[in-house]
């Protein structure tokens, strides 16, 4: 299974997760806290129905990268990551949630040099038998020894992973490989944009001081272009409050 960050979280976890249940709120926003960074982002929320709220903010930090957003069920945490968004989103609608309870959200920017990308067109198909029966002992996120070159900040922009290779190990497998230039990042991304895509977006996050992963494609991703991010987290946006309602579905 790829390990992805596109995904929106199951209704099964946002039950575990619950915890609050108060009167639904129709929006909800907060003001920035005293001493806020200037560069935080400003996120404000509002309740579409009982259950769907949809979320929207103003970027704070020029050249950002993205923004990181996460939600929880109390407001010191812990938090759950909804998805890494890239610098173009500005909207995002978590749907049907759990009735009556009290979510809090936050938007994290993250900056970071990103590598030269590399195009990669797949065969036509799929895996054939012998693909299956190879094994995938490539597709987990690795450190490869001779790969890493630590000593730059990942704030600086000569901090880019570099010499990112794409080996194809069958019509939906692809290798990825590159030397990790940095010593302080918060982690990396793998990022794509299809051939009819407009613009790179993230697909998978890693650990710092990886610089190896598979990757199982998508059908979109036939004919894509991949570059790999080094990150780092930055300034936290103020904290965002609402309780979502009854349920269409909830018995009378």
């Amino acid at each position: 299974m790829r390990p992805t960050i596109r995904a929106a979280v199951p209704a099964a976890l946002v039950l575990a997760l619950a915890a609050a249940c108060s009167a639904p709120s129709p929006a909800g926003h907060a003001a920035r806290p005293p001493g806020a960074h200037p560069d935080a982002p400003t996120l404000r929320a509002r309740l579409v129905t009982p259950t769907d709220i949809d979320l929207s903010w103003r970027a704070g930090v020029s050249g950002a990268a993205g923004h990181v957003l996460e939600f929880a069920t109390e407001e010191a945490g812990p938090y759950t990551v909804l998805e890494y968004l890239p610098p173009g989103t500005t909207t995002y609608r978590h749907p049907d949630l759990i009735p009556r309870t009290t979510f809090f959200y936050r938007l994290r920017a993250f900056q970071g040099p990103a590598s030269t990308p590399v195009d990669v067109s797949l065969p036509p198909g799929g895996p054939t038998k012998a693909d299956e029966e190879a094994g995938h002992d490539w597709l987990p996120p690795r450190t490869v020894p001779g790969r890493s070159v630590p000593g730059r900040s990942v704030r600086e922009r000569r901090a880019a992973p570099s010499g990112l290779k794409a080996e194809i190990k069958h019509a939906n497998g692809i290798l990825f490989t590159w030397t990790d230039r940095t010593s302080d990042e918060s982690g990396f991304l793998l990022e794509a944009r299809p051939r009819s895509a407009p613009a790179f977006a993230p697909i998978v996050v890693l650990d710092p001081g990886v610089n190896s992963t598979g990757l199982i494609t998508l059908p979109t991703e036939k004919h894509a272009s991949y570059r790999i991010r080094a990150f780092v987290i930055g300034a936290d946006s103020n904290v965002v409050r609402l309780t979502t309602g009854e349920s269409t579905d909830d018995p009378e």
